[in-house]
């Protein structure tokens, strides 16, 4: 039977039913809520300063807020009580939708939180949304890695991923902001990125970009051209290594077969590869091979 992920337990397996340890001093004018399902104002619920989403798309939103009009907010907000009032745990989107459609309260349910559990559960919620760029995606885990000590083994197993896809996102935040630009506002994919990512140093990555962008290369034709480029130093190595007496040969055979030629030496002997690109070309090689030009 296949592991089950922390994505496929959904956001429970990461909300305690049972109070934890944590525990923020309240403000006593900020009435306490209710276990379970209750109303609250909808300007008494600040953000997640932890929330992984930087950026959000305006006209999505407004849809949203449209639907909520329409029909209400079918899905409470996550929010634990903090001493500035109640902070949203998951559901920003739609706490700033019912803000836009105007709503005087908004279905809540409040949940003991510490700051970590806070950030796990809002990424969790973004990631089963698809809703996280590749970017804000690796900034969420690393500021779990570097916020609170966990490990890329620790980040995987709470956000239901492999230890590889969490060290290939957080490796995506070393490029340079060019790349990340194009990453973040979807001109190239995660796949692209990784991609130019094999290459040594900014200033060939950033003409990779180009060509990249440029042409609307796709993830397998950019890994192509990528790998192409790494190759060539190795073969113009190769090339400079030929004895200028091999060169000046094969300059010889390609001026007289009008084509070009390849003359290989060892120590045994070696080959001569002889290079046609149509059967007409090849037709005045042979001609000239056995004498019949």
């Amino acid at each position: 039977m296949p592991r089950k992920t922390g994505l496929g337990k959904g956001l429970s397996a990461l909300i305690p039913d049972t109070p934890v340890e944590w525990k923020e001093e309240r403000d006593a004018s900020v009435p306490a809520l209710p276990a379970g399902v209750a109303e609250l104002s909808v300007n008494a619920i600040v953000p997640n300063p932890r929330q992984p989403r930087t950026a959000m798309d305006e006209t999505a939103l407004r849809e949203l807020a449209d639907s909520i009009r329409e029909h209400g907010l079918i899905q409470p907000l996550i929010v634990t009580q903090s001493a500035s009032g109640y902070q949203l745990i998951a559901g920003e989107r739609r706490w700033r939708a019912s803000q836009l459609a105007g709503l005087a309260t908004v279905p809540v349910v409040v949940k003991e939180a510490a700051p970590q559990q806070m950030l796990e559960i809002a990424l969790v919620e973004n990631l089963q949304r698809a809703d996280l760029n590749p970017l804000e995606q690796a900034a969420a885990f690393k500021q779990l890695m570097d916020e609170f000590g966990l490990t890329q083994e620790q980040v995987a197993r709470r956000v239901g991923k492999s230890r590889a896809a969490v060290g290939n996102a957080v490796r995506l935040l070393k490029l340079p902001q060019p790349v990340k630009a194009r990453l973040a506002d979807g001109t190239i994919t995660e796949g692209h990125a990784r991609a130019l990512q094999a290459l040594e140093g900014e200033a060939a990555i950033l003409k990779a970009l180009t060509v990249v962008t440029r042409r609307a290369l796709s993830v397998r034709q950019t890994e192509e051209m990528v790998r192409r480029s790494l190759a060539e130093p190795k073969a113009k190595a190769k090339k400079a290594a030929v004895s200028a007496e091999t060169r000046s040969l094969e300059d010889r055979l390609r001026r007289s077969l009008g084509t070009k030629v390849n003359l290989f030496r060892s120590r045994k002997g070696g080959k001569v590869v002889i290079h046609f690109f149509s059967d007409e070309e090849f037709d005045a090689v042979y001609r000239r091979l056995v004498g019949r030009d």
